[in-house]
């Protein structure tokens, strides 16, 4: 039972929002898959069929064609640095997960780091240089790797567009509860703009991006002068399809 309630906290993890953004995979049916013995890692995810589904308890044809539907979606459609973020290595959350994939552009060229490459990372410390390490050179982390790899799971780097006037080279700090973007998504956002995401307002701030409830941030920018942005400028500024994302 212990070994199964990890397994279930793991897919969660996997499937959540900030990771691979699996919608419909929620709590109660990854509950229900593991039960079933239908997954056994996050790998397993993307061997399930309509079939699978239909034949658990209270699924629906429908409901069943839409998990489907999730699951292929986040096979194509997800940048890379979700799949690091999503793999649950100790130590990485998705602003280390994103720094990763930027500085080595492909799963491939990350597992095949050597400690030195990975101390090289901007704002990578020996914690997560050595976690980082030891995940790739574990062979059952490898394992699910390929099986993930041969299921068509793809990651790729997000293209950066072409940041409009003052966005590029710039930095911004999110702070709020934005109405069509997610924390991450937002920060994600920024950086394929060319801008660059902090998590502190300082001087050298060079925008804030303000929803609601923004909380001290927001006063502290005022403090310094610091000018403060609503999310219609922010999509203005930075021209983003949101469909395109992923």
């Amino acid at each position: 039972p212990q070994c199964m309630g990890r397994l279930k906290e793991r897919l969660r993890y996997f499937a959540g929002r900030g990771q691979m953004d699996i919608e419909h995979l929620g709590e109660a049916l990854i509950d229900q898959l593991v039960e079933a013995s239908l997954v056994s890692n996050v790998a397993d995810i993307y061997k399930l069929t309509k079939q699978d589904l239909v034949e658990l308890e209270r699924m629906a044809d429908k409901s069943a064609q839409n998990v489907i539907d999730s699951i292929e979606d986040s096979r194509k459609n997800r940048p890379l640095w979700r799949l690091i973020a999503g793999l649950g290595i100790r130590h990485i959350g998705v602003q280390t997960a994103q720094g990763l994939a930027e500085h080595f552009g492909s799963l491939d060229a990350l597992m095949n780091a050597s400690q030195t490459e990975l101390d090289a990372v901007e704002q990578i410390g020996e914690k997560v240089t050595q976690s980082v390490y030891e995940f790739f050179h574990d062979d059952r982390n490898i394992d699910v790797i390929k099986e993930l790899t041969e299921a068509g799971v793809e990651s790729q780097l997000p293209k950066k567009v072409k940041a409009e006037g003052k966005l590029a080279g710039k930095t911004i700090v999110v702070t709020g509860t934005l109405e069509n973007f997610s924390r991450q998504q937002a920060e994600q956002a920024i950086r394929q703009a060319g801008g660059k995401s902090s998590n502190s307002v300082s001087k050298k701030t060079d925008f804030v991006l303000a929803g609601e409830n923004p909380g001290s941030k927001l006063d502290k920018a005022r403090k310094l002068g610091i000018e403060v942005i609503d999310e219609k400028q922010f999509m203005k500024m930075i021209k983003w399809a949101w469909p395109s994302c992923g």
